[in-house]
């Protein structure tokens, strides 16, 4: 694609990245075959192709954000099925989030727009705040259905939806502590305790941390660090999602300098994706690019690293179909794809494809609190597609996808870890207990 940026433009460093993404482009239009947004709306400024025309357009002409723009990015999903579509490279994530720190700089959105935004920045990034919400939730969910009838209480209405019915107790492993490997180490990693996930389910940084130290490794849950910063990133609030990357690389670089690391384990594939993109985010800092290129480095998903591991036999007899959901931050974020299912297989499982695997389930993030009406009709695609497979349960890599599945099917659904660490000895996932499904089937041999 040509451009026609001044030299003066391109001495943001911002710019000149977006300009050679730009360049890249060649208007093939296959990105147009694996986008959600296209495949529900038919419109080609809600396809990748066309959010660039208009992402060039903006920056390439210095203005600011218009109504029009902000309604088709707002509308993307970040979901980077694009990116493994696109045969000539195109870097579509780091355009569109330029584009989203450009809208957040010029535009000014509607208040009510603005207040939800802020609501969601202030509450979700912090363990004890989204706590406390989730309580209030609880008792405001009565209020859904007629929520739901009132013009411009969507929004809310979904995002009390997605609120547990129960929520879970403090993990007794929360906070800053170490957590020794059972006989000779063999490896010693930090893992990332994150923000919303250990809230909505403690139980799957448990089971990571018993089978990892099980397996031999040792693993450290730093001082200071925090949420990953893509819930914020993703809004467009740059200055603070990088406040929150550096807090995470000064804390695993104590780790590092200190005893080592062997890896950064992320059991959310949303902050994974993230996570490795620190050193592309803190690239002009000079004080951080160098660590942050380190973490990045560093970084691997739970399953990634298994996959390292010369793994034992397993010590349970497990008997269980299991629909493997594909996070769009796995499969297209981090390129993950084989890991997840060869390990439940080598574990025992039956495991089956969904149809339709690379097309977004609309969790994205805080996507299906702000675009309620997209966000649902992709979920119940996705819900139809992993029903048709009549599995015994879900298996997935992302808390954001748990959630969202989640509430459109009876179908118990839990993180891919939670069933390898059965497998190998830990206990029935709570999910499975509680719904009564597969519990004869995969109680086995006892550890």
């Amino acid at each position: 694609m040509q451009t026609n940026f001044t030299p003066d433009q391109l001495t943001d460093p911002d710019v000149a990245e977006s300009e050679k993404i730009l360049r890249t482009c060649v208007h093939c239009g296959f990105c147009t075959a694996t986008c959600p947004t296209y495949l529900l709306l038919g419109d080609e400024l809600d396809s990748p192709r066309g959010r660039i025309y208009l992402i060039k357009d903006m920056l390439e002409n210095g203005k600011p954000a218009n109504k029009e723009v902000v309604t088709h990015i707002d509308r993307c999903l970040s979901c980077l099925s694009c990116m493994t579509t696109c045969p000539s490279g195109v870097h579509y994530m780091h355009l569109v989030d330029h584009a989203r720190a450009h809208i957040e700089e010029t535009y000014r959105r509607p208040l009510h727009d603005r207040l939800m935004r802020s609501l969601l920045a202030a509450v979700l990034p912090y363990p004890g705040r989204f706590r406390l919400s989730l309580l209030g939730a609880f008792y405001s969910k009565p209020l859904v259905p007629l929520l739901r009838r009132m013009p411009g209480f969507e929004r809310i209405a979904s995002m009390l939806a997605l609120a547990p019915s129960r929520l879970p107790g403090r993990s007794a492993g929360e906070g800053a502590r170490s957590f020794q490997a059972d006989g000779k180490r063999r490896a010693r990693v930090a893992i990332l305790q994150g923000c919303a996930q250990p809230v909505l389910n403690p139980a799957i940084n448990e089971a990571t941390v018993r089978l990892l130290t099980r397996l031999g490794v040792e693993v450290v849950q730093a001082k200071g660090e925090g949420c990953c910063g893509a819930l914020v990133h993703h809004m467009g609030k740059t200055p603070d999602a990088l406040d929150f990357a550096k807090a995470n690389v000064d804390a695993w670089t104590r780790e590092i300098e200190g005893e080592g690391l062997d890896a950064i384990i992320i059991t959310a594939s949303g902050c994974g994706t993230t996570v490795k993109d620190y050193g592309f985010m803190l690239r002009e800092d000079t004080a951080y690019a160098g660590k942050a290129e380190k973490v990045s480095a560093l970084t691997k998903d739970v399953t990634e690293f298994l996959e390292t591991l010369d793994m034992p036999a397993p010590v349970r007899d497990v008997d269980a179909t299991v629909a493997y959901h594909s996070a769009c931050s796995m499969q297209h974020g981090q390129q993950i794809r084989e890991a997840p299912k060869t390990l439940l297989r080598k574990a025992g499982f039956t495991v089956k494809d969904v149809p339709e695997g690379h097309i977004c389930c609309g969790s994205a993030g805080t996507y299906n609190i702000m675009q309620p009406k997209i966000a649902t009709r992709l979920r119940d695609r996705k819900v139809g597609n992993i029903e048709k497979l009549a599995p015994d349960l879900i298996a997935t890599g992302n808390i954001g996808c748990m959630t969202q599945i989640g509430s459109g099917t009876d179908i118990p659904i839990v993180h891919t870890v939670e069933l390898l660490d059965h497998a190998y000895g830990g206990p029935l996932p709570a999910a499975l207990e509680a719904a009564g499904v597969g519990v004869e089937r995969l109680a086995g041999a006892a550890e």
